[in-house]
């Protein structure tokens, strides 16, 4: 049972202002949460709730989204607070209403991607590890990405994968893939605040038509790896990446680390939803390793 007005009451500790939760009413919200719009029309708020155990979870997640709006480039929901209730963990932030529609909203969203983009930081990596979907993600600071990207991304999937019982199908591949790497990331990123998990379900347009981002899994690394997801699951449409690339054009070789960037979330997608994707990671490794032989 959800105890609806201890959370009202942290809404209103946090926001200086009573709040009435009024019904809540269950929306979609992905498959890892339950989400929930509280209030009424003229106050509401977007909830997420798990287990108690995922407090940390949703702790990074506000974080992430903080980082990313106090960049003032694209808007995500602002978050309000966290907590937990009667064995719950929860966030709560800004409800925004989606729908709208207008000509230049895709080629708006590839420019202020690339506008977040360019906020930099002192090292690859952050402040805090979070999580990409419910699996755990270290962001370990480090000064070269290529290190970065092999103990902290693809390494960590990788043996996360054996652990999962894919050692006979992914070892040998996944030891001579990260031994190529210095070779596959062949240019010098500066460490960009990224999404993390920026695929066609994490954006939206608001009632404005303004693009929206939000479930990121914030950190600072390639801004390809960003635009790589973006094509993973569909593409974001061609005035996306023309906006993008005339603000910030991609550098050439883009084509092999897009491979590589989007083979960590196709691990990802392996180790928390099973076999179906083992062929395809399979292939993506090939790909890769075909072009240091």
């Amino acid at each position: 049972m959800i105890d609806w007005n201890a959370i009202a009451a942290n809404i209103g500790r946090t926001s200086g202002q009573g709040f009435d939760p009024g019904v809540p009413r269950a929306v979609g919200g992905g498959c890892i949460n339950k989400a929930y719009c509280l209030g009424s029309d003229t106050r509401r708020y977007f909830l997420k709730l798990n287990g108690a155990d995922r407090l940390g979870m949703f702790e990074a997640e506000a974080a992430g989204l903080a980082e990313i709006a106090d960049t003032a480039t694209i808007r995500v929901p602002r978050p309000l607070c966290t907590g937990t209730t009667v064995g719950s963990s929860y966030i709560v932030m800004e409800y925004v209403a989606f729908g709208g529609h207008r000509s230049g909203g895709a080629a708006e969203a590839g420019r202020q991607l690339a506008a977040m983009h360019r906020v930099s930081w002192q090292a690859f990596g952050w402040n805090r590890d979070n999580t990409i979907g419910s699996t755990p993600q270290p962001n370990n600071p480090e000064h070269s990405w290529v290190e970065f990207w092999n103990r902290q991304r693809l390494g960590f999937q990788l043996d996360l994968a054996v652990r999962n019982g894919y050692q006979r199908q992914l070892q040998d591949q996944g030891e001579r893939l990260l031994g190529a790497l210095p070779s596959l990331i062949d240019h010098d990123p500066i460490p960009s605040l990224l999404h993390g998990d920026l695929w066609g379900g994490n954006m939206g347009f608001d009632s404005g038509g303004h693009p929206v981002v939000f479930d990121p899994a914030v950190y600072y690394g390639d801004r390809e790896a960003d635009v790589a997801m973006t094509e993973l699951f569909g593409g974001f449409g061609a005035d996306f990446y023309a906006a993008y690339n005339d603000a910030w054009e991609l550098d050439p070789g883009y084509g092999t680390r897009k491979v590589l960037y989007n083979l960590y979330h196709i691990l990802n997608h392996l180790n928390l939803f099973g076999t179906g994707y083992l062929a395809q990671a399979q292939g993506m490794m090939e790909r890769l390793l075909a072009q240091v032989r």
